[in-house]
């Protein structure tokens, strides 16, 4: 098991790099992400196949600008994860009870 960790910063001072930008998002959901922080996706994989297969669909919907970063953390890593809201700590998001099959 493992997490895709899904990075970018992408330029929306046009209407054309918006769109872009707002596109690459809808994708990203489109394929099971879920927002982590604006600009951080995060998608839970179950095997080695499927990580291979996420980074592999994630390529070609880059925009042509910008800077898109992916890593692969397993659910170990995920899990001990800190996270601080208004400086309380509360839980990191859990594996899906039911893997999604696209």
């Amino acid at each position: 098991m493992a997490w895709v960790l899904v990075c970018f910063d992408l330029p929306v001072g046009t209407p054309e790099e918006r769109k872009a930008a707002a596109n690459f998002r809808k994708d990203l959901v489109r394929d099971g992400y879920i927002m982590v922080q604006y600009s951080v996706y995060a998608r839970p994989c179950g095997s080695a196949d499927r990580v291979e297969t996420q980074v592999r669909r994630l390529k070609p919907k880059i925009p042509a600008k910008g800077e898109v970063r992916s890593l692969v953390i397993s659910d170990a890593q995920w899990g001990r994860m800190l996270v601080m809201r208004s400086q309380q700590k509360v839980e990191a998001e859990k594996l899906p009870e039911q893997m999604m099959f696209f």
